[in-house]
């Protein structure tokens, strides 16, 4: 919510929401069938799901112009459904009206950056990730007893993450530094019991040199993050993401769900792509060459036919209190993987390790013996 005065500063914008032909209520896209449907009389309307938009984009013909982020400026929008003015955040494509709750989807006629081609619908429905969520708690042994009986779950919400992914043919001129082993017999004197005693034994050696050569990859779909809002570790966790169910985007999959705009740009997100790449490149040429011992001294890459895709992906967004604090999770809305952070029982945690460490003496008591 903001005042009057900051309304006024920022910028109107129009955004849509998909009425029902029986009733006029606002429909939200379903999950479980796939298409659209009305939380009031229950009627359907089927979504066609298209493939036109899955093509790779030229990475250079996007231009200095794609360089910015999405503007800044708070947006405000007027729910035809109740008539109340709403703010969006900048980086909000999707919301609800805070006074009636309807789902509302911005249009954006301006100039605001890269549309979307790409999203992969929700798979999983509210139902089945709180379901899925309470699974996942009571199989984690060290987290305290009482949490699976006394957390207080709060709000779970649907919400496209904006990613990038990227193409590129690499060629990498290299240079490493090649150990193989090599043995020789050595003597040497040992003291046991204060008297002396000669040692012959096999003792190993490395044998060192240098190798240069060109090393070609290329990578399909590198996957970059857009948003900046969630731990980037537990999105790493709650991956992978099935690609290849990749769709058009529609407003009408968006419909009932939230939505992030990007706040990472295309250039910024290539950056990060090529991170990802140098090290499967050096782990590339390690495994190329023959040696027992391969260090990377220097690389230097090309990057060539640079393609990238702007996509949606779903995630369902919560979290849980305990004993005062805040835990995070997430549920992938298209496979149900959940991933998030929780409480560890310090108590249980003490017991397994005295358990633990008695097994360990026992058995060394018993082969001692």
């Amino acid at each position: 919510m903001t005042s009057f005065d900051e309304q006024q500063t920022a910028v109107m914008e129009d955004t849509e929401n998909i009425k029902c032909p029986s009733c006029g209520g606002n429909t939200n896209f379903d999950p479980a069938t796939g298409g659209l449907k009305c939380p009031f009389c229950s009627h359907e309307i089927p979504i066609e799901a298209t493939y036109e938009q899955n093509i790779e984009l030229d990475f250079v013909e996007a231009g200095e112009s794609l360089h910015h982020l999405w503007k800044e400026d708070k947006r405000v929008f007027s729910c035809e459904n109740c008539g109340a003015q709403s703010v969006l955040d900048a980086n909000v494509v999707a919301d609800f009206c805070s006074f009636c709750g309807s789902s509302h989807i911005a249009i954006t006629k301006q100039d605001a950056g890269i549309q979307p081609g790409l999203l992969i619908p929700f798979h999983i429905s509210k139902e089945e990730a709180n379901a899925k969520f309470k699974e996942w708690i009571k199989g984690h042994f060290f987290a305290p007893s009482k949490l699976k009986q006394s957390y207080q779950l709060n709000k779970i919400s649907g919400a496209y993450l904006p990613y990038w992914t990227y193409d590129s043919h690499t060629r990498s001129s290299y240079v490493v530094q090649v150990g193989n082993y090599y043995y020789v017999t050595e003597t040497r004197t040992v003291y046991e019991d204060g008297k002396a005693r000669q040692v012959t034994e096999q003792v190993r050696k490395i044998r060192w040199h240098r190798e240069s050569g060109n090393y070609r990859e290329f990578f399909d779909d590198v996957l970059v993050k857009a948003s900046t809002t969630i731990e980037p570790k537990l999105l790493q966790k709650v991956q992978p993401f099935q690609l290849a169910s990749l769709t058009d985007y529609k407003v009408e999959y968006m419909s009932g769900f939230l939505a992030e705009r990007y706040s990472v740009s295309l250039q910024q997100g290539f950056t990060e792509a090529q991170n990802f790449m140098k090290q499967r490149i050096i782990s590339g040429i390690e495994g190329s060459i023959a040696g027992d011992i391969v260090e990377v001294v220097n690389v230097s890459t090309d990057y060539s036919d640079i393609t990238y895709k702007h996509i949606l992906l779903p995630l369902w967004i919560s979290s849980f209190q305990f004993n005062q604090k805040i835990y995070q999770f997430l549920v992938n809305g298209q496979t149900g993987k959940v991933t998030g952070n929780y409480p560890i029982s310090i108590m249980k945690v003490v017991l397994v390790s005295i358990s633990v460490l008695m097994i360990l003496f026992i058995v060394y008591m018993f082969v001692d013996s």
